[in-house]
């Protein structure tokens, strides 16, 4: 009983399964890719930092120009 009590714990914990991390992955991948991107159009050491700050928040960008498209 006490090795199942633990088992149990140990998955709500980590969060239960393999595949709740992928998205995580595909997301981390995306934040590196626009900071390369927004680094590059960079011109001074701010607009670095704003290309960090976009790169972070760059999934709202994509959703609001897609609902714009769709109902703009």
């Amino acid at each position: 009983m006490d090795d199942k009590i633990r088992v149990e714990r140990k998955r709500k914990f980590h969060g239960g399964g393999s595949a709740s991390g992928g998205g995580e992955v595909v997301y981390g991948l995306g934040i590196v890719g626009a900071a390369i991107y927004f680094i590059q159009h960079s011109l001074s050491f701010w607009g670095v930092v704003i290309g960090l700050m976009k790169a972070i928040v760059w999934p709202a960008f994509v959703v609001y120009e897609l609902l714009r498209s769709f109902f703009g």
